[in-house]
């Protein structure tokens, strides 16, 4: 393995693990089983992720003789070669200013933000024993469990691994399947007026077409 290689940094693993981990538990503060199930996934996914990105890296150890036949001129083992995207696309250049590596970053934050303002009307909405209907709610029915699928594919599209390649869909179904648990306790809870709102918002992703719809019905 390269000397100059950044891998057997065990505390960056530890740091970088922690801060997401954290940040996640503070903006989704699990409180049934469901919730710690949601965030326990999460976090196997990046104590996975940043184990292979700053410790040891297993899939690049598997893949190592892959690499040499196939791209001779580079070391299996520098850092670099970590970003798979880039190696695999030839991209020139440092891979951390490679565009996909950027726009990886940009789903990151943009994930981190949507779980954080997503927990801010849903603490309210429950304080008041109402339904959360406004801020990312009023374009999907569950912003948070998006903000962790968005953040995990941010970090797949970054550096992808053996490991959270089979997590991922793994999760997204787990995600998927806690969401209709969900639903199911909010129609109990709110029965018609959950029916309309979840009639006129999606699940997961936001749609144009579902906001021109609403909006022309609220007029």
């Amino acid at each position: 393995m390269d000397k100059d290689a950044a891998y057997g940094v065990w505390w960056l693993v530890l740091v970088n693990s922690v801060f997401f981990i954290l940040f996640a538990l503070s903006f989704t503060r699990p409180r049934t089983t469901r919730d710690w199930r949601s965030l326990g996934a999460f976090s196997a996914f990046i104590v996975a992720l940043f184990a292979e990105m700053y410790g040891f890296p297993l899939s690049i150890y598997l893949l190592s003789g892959w690499l040499s036949s196939h791209y001779p001129d580079i070391d299996p083992f520098a850092h670099d070669t970590g970003h798979f995207w880039h190696t695999l696309l030839g991209r020139q250049g440092p891979a951390h200013s490679d565009p996909l590596h950027i726009f990886s970053e940009v789903l990151v934050f943009a994930g981190l933000m949507l779980l954080a303002v997503s927990w801010r009307v849903l603490y309210w909405a429950q304080r008041a024993r109402t339904l959360a209907t406004t801020g990312p709610y009023a374009w999907m029915r569950h912003p948070q469990y998006t903000a962790f699928i968005v953040i995990m594919l941010g970090f797949l599209l970054q550096w992808p691994t053996i490991p959270t390649l089979v997590m991922f869909p793994m999760l997204v179904g787990l995600y998927v399947q806690l969401a209709h648990s969900e639903e199911a306790e909010a129609r109990a809870q709110f029965g018609e007026a959950y029916d309309r709102y979840a009639g006129v918002t999606p699940a997961f992703f936001p749609s144009w077409r579902t906001q021109v719809r609403k909006s022309t019905r609220e007029r």
